[in-house]
């Protein structure tokens, strides 16, 4: 069945922290906005993989936990009342003869805008396999936790050295029995602060290593054999949980089809955020150019400069600056 078309000022393709945003920056320049997202809940990747993880570098949090964070910026978003496609994928994005754009979603509902916005994240994603735990994900191989209690009193083995994988051993260590971290490196690829914080903790970190072989007694996983890639020498683990936090693969999926200059891994912007397409933009993970910096906070401030320069793109008598938020009138009136 295919729903009735929806039109709107604005379109946000994605429904992550950026795409909330978004649809709030809008709100304050009084455009009417829909946001769409394949998944069926906002919040992308951190509703997705992370709801329990911690977040340290949005400005006014010492720290926050993700699904916190999503609440936040949807009550935010909701007060101007936007139009949410949750568990709808845009497929097609075509110009419109009359000006403006024709969104298609996979289940075929049609969506008009004036202007786009993408912040898709990093595309589709999928997990990048850890080789020794074949046939044992789902089974005491995770890539990411859900649940915190999940792992009460496990004994965890954490694999990775990107942000993910610190977090997840340095957030682990008052929940479970004991945590280990396994990285192939001497060197992280995390922010320094959690660098520091992993040497000066209880977790047991084995560098440079790699996980050998997994093994298990009656179909559960109970031991890891790691291998020390510096002498050879091997060490076994009593493990009950295994986080392979090795980070995604990404694909930009149904985005290389739009006509939009790319990088390979995301789409190019200038200073405006805006892509090679005159009214669309982007902002977040999905968006490139030189210098910039993939963090939340940071992907915020590039969702305001995109969407109000898509008001000026909307009517192009419009100011770029919105003015401050405490000039008009509150949210909603």
């Amino acid at each position: 069945m295919v729903d009735a078309p929806v039109a709107a000022d604005l379109a946000v393709v994605g429904a992550g922290p950026a795409g909330l945003y978004a649809a709030t920056c809008a709100g304050f320049r009084g455009l009417s906005t829909v946001v769409l997202d394949s998944l069926e809940e906002v919040g992308g990747q951190l509703t997705a993989l992370y709801p329990e993880k911690p977040i340290h570098d949005v400005a006014g949090f010492p720290s926050i936990a993700a699904r916190d964070l999503v609440a936040a910026c949807r009550a935010q978003a909701d007060a101007f009342g936007p139009t949410y496609l949750l568990g709808h994928r845009v497929e097609t994005l075509t110009p419109a003869a009359d000006g403006g754009f024709v969104l298609g979603t996979a289940s075929g509902t049609e969506v008009r805008a004036r202007a786009v916005v993408i912040t898709g994240g990093i595309g589709t994603f999928a997990p990048r396999p850890l080789p020794a735990a074949e046939g044992w994900v789902g089974r005491g191989v995770v890539h990411f936790v859900r649940a915190l209690e999940d792992l009460r009193d496990h004994r965890v083995l954490v694999v990775g050295g990107g942000d993910s994988a610190l977090d997840w051993a340095l957030t682990l260590r008052g929940v479970a029995r004991e945590v280990a971290l396994v990285h192939r490196r001497t060197g992280f690829r995390a922010q320094e602060a959690s660098v520091v914080a992993l040497r000066d903790s209880d977790v047991r970190v084995l560098v440079p290593a790699e996980v050998e072989r997994l093994e298990g007694e009656d179909g559960r996983l109970v031991r890891a054999v790691v291998r020390d890639l510096a002498g050879g020498a091997t060490t076994t683990l009593d493990v009950d949980t295994v986080v392979a936090a090795l980070g995604f693969t990404a694909d930009l999926g149904p985005l290389r089809g739009w006509g939009l200059e790319t990088d390979g891994r995301a789409l190019v912007v200038d200073r405006r955020m805006a892509t090679s397409l005159p009214g669309v933009y982007a902002a977040g993970d999905v968006a490139t150019y030189p210098g910039d910096v993939p963090l939340i906070s940071v992907a915020f401030g590039e969702a305001a400069i995109a969407v109000n320069n898509a008001a000026t793109f909307i009517d192009p008598t419009a100011r770029l600056a919105p003015g401050h938020s405490s000039e008009g009138p509150p949210p909603g009136a």
